[in-house]
Order: C-alpha cells, then structure tokens, then sequence
C-alpha cells in the first residue's frame, strides 16, 4: 500500500491555490510534441547533412597565390554550426539564429548555386528546413502548455518565497564558459605564434620555384613530398598531396636548412581544433548561464500562478517528478526536473536554534542513521510530499516549489529548479506510459508475494538473454582492446592491462553468467570470481541499484553487490520491465515473508560457478593468439 503524502502546512498554502487535477494533467500531457520534432531527429539531420557536404564538396586547392593557413572566419562560422545541434536540444530559440547563420554561411560558400546539381550540396538546407519546422512546432506546443497550466490555476498569483529571491542561476556556466574561452584563446595565440614565425622568417628566406619529383610516405604513414630546386631535393609533409602531381612545380622558401612550402607553409590543425572546441563549448555554456540567469529572473519579477500538487524525488538521480493533486497513487507522473534547496539568506534561525537545545543528540543520531543508509543503499525510497508549484510549467520553463522534506522534519522548505520542465511522456523507443515507470517507484511486497506461488523447490535468478547480450558485446569490445594493445607489440600501454582486464573481466563474467539461488537456509549469490553465501538472518534489504543488486547485511558487514546485471534503463526504454529489478523484489518478498521460501537445500550443482577464471585464460590465449598472428 502506498504510504498517504508527507502534508503541507495550511500556513504554507497560499489562499485561493487551486490543485492540478487529473484531468487538467491529462489536458496539459497531450499537448505535447509530435515524435517528428524530436530533437534527435532534428540533430541526426543536421549532423549527417554537415559530414556529407564536408565529404562531398570540392576544398579549394592550396596554391601560391592562396596558402593554406589560418581562416579564422571560416573557423568562426564552424563553431556556429558546431553548437547548433546542442541548441537545437537545450536552446531552440537560438537553434533558429545558429541555423540562419549556417545558411547565410552556406550561401556564402556557393552551397545554394551546387544544391542544382548535387545532392550532397541540398542535404543541409532541406536538415535546416526541418529543423525549423520541429522547433517552431515544439514552441507553438509549449505555449499551449502554458495557457493551459494559467487556465488550471485560475486567477490567483503569488510571489516566490523568500527564500527563492535569493536564488541565483548561471554562476556554474559562466565559470566553465570562462575556462573553456580561456582555453580557445590559448590555442589562437599559440596558432599565431606559429603563423608569424613563418611570415618573419619567409620575408627573409629565398623564394624558388622547385620540380616535384616523388610522392612517398614515410614510417608513420604522413605523405611527404619531394621537390627539387637549386640542385637540392628537399622533403616536405603535405595534407595534399594531390595539389602537387609529380612533374609539377611547387614554389618554396628557403633560408638555409629551413624550407617551406608556400602553399602549405605550416599546420597549425590542433591549436585551430582547441580553438574550434574551446569556443563552441564556451558559447554553449555562456547561453545556459544567460538562459537560466533570465528565467530565474523572470520567476522574481512579477507574482506567479501557483498550483497544489504532489511531488516526489527519484532514488536514483534526485530528479522531482510532479503528479497531481488528485493522485497520491502516483500513477501517472505529470512532468519533472532537477532542483536545488533556496536558503533565504536574509532570513535567520532562531526558532531552529531553540528546538537544537534539548534535541541535539537525537537529532544527530537520526542523520547519522540517514547517512549511513545513503552509503550503503539501504534508504528507504524519498516519500511522497504535498507540495505548491510555483510559476506556468511547460516545457522548457523554470519554476519553484515549497514542501516538507519529509514526515520528520516539520520546516518547510523552498526548492528551485535547475534544468527545465520537461513532460512525463514516453521517449522515443517506449511503448508508452507504465505504471511503475520510474526507478524509485518499487511494488509493494504484497503484491510481490500475491504474484509468487509458494513451493518447496529452488527459487533461481539468473543472467537472462538480455544481460547476455550486454555481456557478449562487452565481451567483444574486451577482444578488441586486446588486439589494439597488443598487436603494436611491447609499449608502455601494455601496463594498462592487468587493470582494464580486471575490471573488464569482471563486468563481462557478472553480465554472463550471474545468479541467486534462494534455499531453505538463505541465498547463494554467484558473481564474477566467487559464490558467496548469505544467510537470510543476515539479510537487511534487498534492492537494485545503479544496474545492480545489492543485498544489505547487519552491522561489520559490507553487504553483497551483485553488479552490472544488464543494462535497466535500455530495457525500459524498449518497453520492457528489467528483470534484475524484478529479481531484486522478488528476494526482497523472500527475505520479508519466511513462509514463501524454499523447504530445500541448494546442492553444490545448483548454486552457481563464476566465470572470471575461465575469461582470465581466454583472455592471455587470445593475447598469445594477437602476438602470434601479427
């Protein structure tokens, strides 16, 4: 049975608040966007159109007249088609000035006057187009959500808490935007070092006109060319070898045992890449802080429509997950995002200092208790809280709320968010809404134990054929690695590899072949190098855990964690229930209710055999093999 909500003092409820009613959630969940204007799709578009129009159009050759060297306008219009697919997902509204900017580039580059006669060249304008078309569409939904959210709210409007005046966005995304366009500024010094030593050295070298003679390419596979002029062959790398054909002439500077080409005179590549990296990352972070500074504004500016609801933390990723007033059954969350405490920094603390006098010591006993259980995952999941959401939700909207912590603690507290709505609706490989989407949300043993049919026979979980396939493509990935590390022959690399192995050894051999086996006396859990033995007077708490299944025991011991067991959050985005998580209750019931476990003993054939060892000699073999063949 669900516990009822953690209530919301009356004082804390402002007069007149309406609550978000099912059906006004069910109105607001169905304005959402159509499964086309996805961002995905939009970024897919945009990213293959680039590669393909990059891969297909002709580069202008290196030649005298016009080197290759630095293009800083070139590489500013590259970092604006580089951060338009993080906008087109965080920011659609600059998404559609970095698009316009793409196109005045395309235009710029001939790409309109190609797109006649080339496909590759029409790729970008028609991923722009669509591009367009899903952002406007998801903005014009996003309204629509908002009106309906004012509608539910009905006239009343409030100012945010006191605490949440206070509360301030972007300092975080100004910091890195401050690192990374320090780092981008680092590399255009670094690359103009290297472009004015040539142009001082070349204005005093001699300039020649040179017969290439060979094409060639040397050990670490760089073409190099070589150029006879003034009785000398010199050798030049070249990017381009097909700019200079064997019997043509290539013009040079020389100034001693220093020689350049003139077309390609130096190669500045890696600073113009921290350049491009550094700025695009910056300006990315620069917009999210101006963006979350501005809305968090906004929620200060004027009073807000406020609406009572239900809201509960996830156990896994603290996200808050919203449901209506009328669903204390949490059976269909509304919408969610990630929160920060808002202290109200003008505020003070006496009343909080009288109740520390004569509670200190069962206060700090009860949050040790709390820690301790965080550490080793024995937390109960967060409750349910009543709660007032303040400000429109829609997608993409920041807003606030004030509700207790819990049942034991009586202060209410204000929270902020800090990533955007976003709706509670299927993603883009679910089938559709469950009722036990989320992670935190676990049946109850009641209805475990209804589902399980008592017997005297073996209970056993083992590795299913999705955790198996997790494994083997692990498993090849593990091969792989062998062959790059060991196919070059002895490196330092090599002494990379008792760790990578170990661990890599471990996780595929768990995700293989992993089992519980339950008896009469407790459980014998199988993992990657051991079969353990856990009694069930032992046991504390069973749950699953960050892929995993850990089985909690009493005060000294470390407990047992059985990880990974697969991979959950694909299997639910597939629409399937995970089965580990399924695994994890079922224990659970067992340990909780004696009378649904088994009347036999496990004999030593039933309780496992890990398959660690085997992996380590399969392993060396498969190295000797690379080392033989290569």
């Amino acid at each position: 049975m669900n516990s009822p909500p953690v209530p919301l003092p009356a004082e804390h409820i402002p007069p007149g608040t309406a609550d978000w009613r099912t059906p006004d959630a069910e109105r607001w969940l169905a304005a959402v966007p159509a499964r086309w204007a996805h961002p995905l799709w939009a970024v897919l578009a945009l990213v293959v159109s680039m590669v393909w129009y990059m891969e297909g159009a002709p580069l202008a050759p290196c030649t005298s007249a016009e080197p290759c060297g630095t293009d800083w306008p070139g590489l500013g219009m590259m970092v604006v088609l580089v951060v338009t697919p993080y906008w087109v997902w965080r920011q659609p509204r600059l998404a559609l000035a970095g698009l316009a900017a793409g196109l005045v580039g395309f235009a710029a580059d001939g790409g309109f006057t190609d797109s006649f006669g080339e496909p590759y060249a029409l790729a970008y304008p028609v991923a722009a187009a669509f591009t367009t078309a899903g952002i406007v569409h998801r903005l014009t939904l996003a309204g629509r959500q908002r009106a309906l959210a004012l509608e539910a709210a009905g006239p009343v409007a409030q100012p945010l808490p006191a605490a949440a005046l206070t509360f301030r966005r972007g300092r975080f995304s100004f910091a890195l935007a401050a690192l990374m366009l320090a780092a981008a500024g680092f590399g255009y010094w670094q690359a103009q070092q290297v472009a004015d030593a040539y142009e001082e050295r070349a204005a005093g070298a001699t300039h020649l006109s040179g017969l290439v003679v060979a094409q060639e390419q040397d050990d670490d596979g760089n073409d190099i060319l070589k150029v006879e002029a003034d009785e000398r062959t010199h050798r030049f790398e070249t990017a381009y070898p097909e700019d200079f054909p064997v019997g043509g002439q290539a013009d040079i500077v020389v100034d001693g045992d220093w020689a350049a080409l003139v077309a390609e005179p130096y190669d500045v590549f890696g600073w113009e890449s921290l350049v491009l990296g550094g700025t695009a990352a910056a300006l990315g972070f620069f917009a999210n802080g101006v963006d979350g500074r501005t809305r968090s504004a906004r929620l200060r500016r004027r009073p807000l429509p406020v609406l009572r609801v239900l809201v509960r933390e996830g156990h896994e990723d603290g996200r808050t997950w919203v449901f209506a007033a009328d669903d204390p059954g949490t059976l269909r969350p509304i919408l969610h995002f990630h929160s920060l405490l808002a202290i109200d920094e003008d505020g003070d603390d006496e009343e909080g200092e009288k109740g520390n006098e004569s509670d200190d010591g069962e206060a700090d006993a009860v949050h040790l208790t709390k820690v301790r259980q965080i550490l080793t995952g024995d937390d109960p999941p967060p409750p349910l809280r009543e709660a007032v959401l303040y400000g429109a939700p829609y997608a993409g909207a920041e807003v606030a709320l004030s509700a207790r912590v819990d049942a034991d603690e009586p202060e209410v507290l204000v929270e902020c968010s800090v990533t955007v709505v976003k709706p509670a609706v299927p993603g883009l490989l679910t089938r559709g809404p469950k009722r036990r989407e989320r992670k935190s949300e676990r049946p109850s043993v009641e209805e475990i134990a209804a589902a399980m049919t008592p017997g005297p026979g073996l209970r056993v979980w083992r590795a299913h054929g999705f955790s198996r396939a997790v494994g083997l493509s692990l498993l090849a990935v593990q091969g792989g690695g062998i062959w790059a590390m060991v196919g070059d022959g002895p490196s330092w690399s090599w002494l990379w590899l008792p760790v990578a192995l170990s661990w890599m050894i471990s996780t595929v051999a768990t995700t293989l072949t992993w089992r519980i086996t339950a008896d009469r006396d407790g459980l014998w859990v199988t993992g990657a190098w051991r079969v353990r033995r856990v009694e069930w007077d032992a046991i504390t708490a069973v749950r699953h855990h960050e892929d995993g299944i850990r089985i909690g025991m009493g005060k000294g011991h470390s407990g047992v964690d059985l990880a990974p067991t697969g991979w959950a959050w694909l299997e639910r985005r597939l629409g399937r229930e995970p089965y580990a998580v399924r695994a994890a209750d079922e224990v659970r019931a067992l340990q909780l209710d004696p009378e649904l476990r088994p009347a036999e003993e496990a004999p030593t054939s039933r309780q496992g055999m890990p398959a660690g060892p085997p992996l380590v000699a399969l392993s060396v073999l498969w190295g000797a093999a690379v080392l033989l063949l290569l």
